[in-house]
């Protein structure tokens, strides 16, 4: 039987082993029944994650649950509790740091980063036969509240297309109805991801 903290650290070991989540980069969460949520420490090797590496919080940051009386939440957590606040119907939210999605981040300045019309986009929610389709795209800031912040702001004012975002430089971020949606789409983000890298390396438009 799984829970969502087993579930947590699945996904942590798994994305580790992709290359997703080196050292302790990344952070995963899942939202409770209570709208409280399990979110991994600060400063834990996620290719050795255990139960204990994880944090309960209340959706203001308040720590609600804790295994470990010298835990941290995540340097990130600020992103998840927008993500939350925002997304009623989100219930885990999951953030890997990847080569290729450092790379694509750079392949415009415009706030948001158009994806190639692929069919696997319907994995997004996008049912369309040529898809038009952009990720949001923001700025990084040493500052962590402040790309919480941006992405209150954007949102509040006009949802997404999709349910993910890019931080330049950084990383993707998505949500999901449920771990293992959440699961699903890191892996079709960083898939795009790829092919957008490859696609410039043979000369391909974009």
């Amino acid at each position: 039987m799984t829970t969502p903290r087993s579930d947590l650290v699945k996904a942590a070991h798994y994305f580790h082993q992709c290359g997703w989540m080196w050292g302790t980069a990344g952070n995963l969460s899942i939202r409770l029944e209570d709208n409280s949520f399990w979110i991994t420490a600060s400063g834990k090797a996620k290719g050795e994650l255990t139960e204990n590496d994880l944090l309960r919080l209340e959706l203001d940051g308040t720590i609600a649950e804790s295994p470990l009386p010298d835990l941290k939440p995540s340097a990130e957590t600020s992103i998840h509790q927008a993500i939350y606040a925002l997304f009623p119907e989100a219930q885990a939210c999951y953030h890997v740091h990847s080569i290729e999605a450092n790379l694509v981040s750079n392949f415009t300045a415009a706030p948001e980063l158009p994806l190639p019309p692929l069919e696997m986009i319907k994995g997004f929610g996008i049912w369309e036969e040529h898809p038009n389709c952009a990720m949001p795209l923001f700025d990084n800031h040493l500052d962590v509240p402040k790309i919480g912040q941006a992405i209150r702001d954007r949102f509040h004012a006009a949802p997404p297309q999709i349910p993910a975002l890019l931080i330049r430089n950084h990383g993707v971020t998505v949500w999901g109805r449920s771990a293992e949606e959440a699961r699903n789409r890191i892996e079709l983000a960083e898939f795009v991801f790829r092919y957008m890298v490859q696609s410039r390396r043979c000369g391909l438009p974009d």
